[in-house]
């Protein structure tokens, strides 16, 4: 069989979700409508039937150059350490084949873009939006690494930087702290009425299922305060734009 010149091997992360892993085919179902000259395949970390050293191995047989892209919001263990010692281990099974690194989604303002407008909606929800007494609660996934929850930091002083709300919280699901309770109570404390939850994912996926099941709890807990949840954004228009963003500088660095 014949090897074409390039190909885009985009890495998941995985869950066991199977909506999750759903998501991220559909995701790349609608980046091939939109740049048709890219042939393009997907693969996950864990938590998925398809992995990452097939899917490497694979594309590898198909292709002399091969752009490996984490559609991956922060850079963590992942991105960092795992994603790259699996090309290393790729690349010496297949000397032949040239396989490029790209950059994970980070943090930039086409994603606080979408943060602002998800938090505008939930404003225009609310029965008394009033900034000065609504609370924004930024929750991330949560990691070991200290830059990776830094970036998320970063995000969350953005987002106070560029809107009227007197509270603006970071808080994880998991690993790291605070988390989504402590901060929630700190800001009724604080005199907050109202609550917004930002949740910072690409897709569903059992960690969203689970801050479903906190916020029914929290509403219990503070029948008097008025909570609202965002969704996952990994189908907005930015987030195309950025992963194709990050597939053109690899290709920028190919050429």
């Amino acid at each position: 069989m014949s090897k074409i010149k390039e190909m885009i091997l985009i890495i998941g992360h995985g869950s066991r979700n199977k909506t999750g892993n759903g998501q991220i085919l559909e995701f790349t179902e609608q980046l091939c409508k939109r740049q048709p000259q890219w042939t393009i395949e997907v693969c996950y970390i864990e938590l998925a039937d398809y992995l990452i050293d097939q899917g490497l191995k694979e594309a590898a047989k198909k292709a002399d150059r091969i752009f490996v892209v984490p559609l991956i919001l922060n850079a963590a263990g992942h991105v960092k350490e795992e994603i790259p010692e699996y090309i290393e281990l790729a690349q010496k099974e297949s000397p032949e084949t040239e396989f490029i690194y790209a950059k994970h989604l980070g943090t930039n303002e086409l994603i606080l873009n979408i943060i602002n407008r998800y938090l505008k909606e939930l404003m225009q929800s609310l029965a008394m939006p009033d900034p000065k007494t609504t609370g924004i609660i930024i929750l991330a996934r949560g990691s070991s690494d200290a830059l990776a929850n830094s970036e998320m930091a970063k995000m969350t002083r953005w987002v106070y930087e560029n809107n009227e709300h007197d509270l603006v919280d970071l808080a994880f699901t998991g690993v790291s702290y605070p988390r989504l309770e402590t901060v929630v109570q700190r800001q009724i404390q604080l005199g907050m009425k109202q609550v917004l939850i930002l949740p910072y994912y690409l897709f569903d996926g059992i960690l969203m299922e689970r801050v479903d099941l906190q916020l029914q709890r929290l509403k219990q807990q503070y029948p008097t305060i008025s909570f609202a949840k965002s969704t996952y954004f990994g189908f907005e228009q930015e987030i195309y734009e950025l992963f194709e963003q990050r597939i053109n500088e690899s290709i920028d660095i190919a050429s």
